[in-house]
């Protein structure tokens, strides 16, 4: 079984994430970069799914030459080897280039499986994954907490409001997974000597036929942005014997009860 899983460079969780002035776009450079937290449970189901049933894990991204960092952490958790989708003229492309550009990789690839992340914690579009599909011709599970491959099928559980249903499609197939879906495993010293030598295959626009790329080719574009108001300090309940009916007043206002 041959599975691609595409990860994701985003800004850490706990840094600032800025947007640029000229164009609104974010500004990488400004934060440290990680690889997305649910593309790396991503990477890691596909491993578990290629420990039971053979095959190989290629790791799929689209970025600037720094995400090749993230390209080869997935390598060191164990992925073979991994494509890295890499041009200038892709700076600032929407959902909709990046699924375009991404299905253009994945089709230079042979693969019975590809596994995203539902959403990135950058943009958070969460359409990439159904985008893709569409343009691989492939049958799609989206929000899944736990996968499985039986023969020529997969069986996944899809997150729904209040519980989940079970799904199976026929292979191949696009599955994208939740932060539920496992833990993943640290990458070890031996781990990461090997990932230097595995291979990483780098295409650009030329490589992959696209002719309209970038921020000036974009069906979507930000035109305004704000800072995030500062937090406002909470309501103060005093106990004076109404506590109770001030804390329950307050949660029903808020719609949280």
């Amino acid at each position: 079984m041959n599975i691609a899983v595409l990860i994701k460079q985003v800004p850490d969780t706990w840094s600032e994430r800025v947007l640029k002035d000229a164009d609104w776009t974010l500004d990488r450079d400004a934060a440290d970069a990680v690889i997305d937290e649910i593309d790396a449970r991503g990477v890691e189901a596909a491993l578990q799914l290629v420990e039971q049933h053979g095959g190989e894990v290629t790791v799929v991204t689209m970025g600037p030459d720094r995400a090749t960092e993230s390209l080869r952490k997935a390598l060191a958790m164990g992925a073979d080897k991994a494509v890295h989708v890499t041009d200038d003229g892709l700076a600032g492309s929407d959902a909709l280039q990046t699924s375009a550009a991404l299905a253009a990789a994945i089709g230079t690839l042979s693969v019975d499986l590809v596994i995203t992340g539902n959403e990135s914690t950058d943009g958070r579009t969460g359409s990439v994954p159904s985008m893709l599909a569409e343009r691989l011709g492939l049958p799609q599970v989206t929000s899944v907490r736990s996968l499985e491959i039986d023969g020529t099928t997969v069986r996944a559980e899809r997150v729904r409001d209040g519980g989940y249903s079970e799904v199976t499609a026929t292979l191949p197939a696009l599955v994208s997974v939740t932060e539920k879906i496992n833990e993943p495993r640290y990458p070890g010293f031996k781990g990461i000597m090997a990932a230097k030598k595995k291979p990483v295959t780098v295409l650009g626009i030329a490589d992959l036929g696209l002719d309209a790329a970038g921020l000036a080719n974009a069906a979507t574009v930000v035109l305004d942005a704000a800072p995030r108001p500062p937090k406002q300090s909470g309501e103060k309940v005093t106990d004076d014997g109404t506590g109770g009916t001030q804390a329950t007043e307050f949660l029903a206002a808020a719609r949280l009860i």
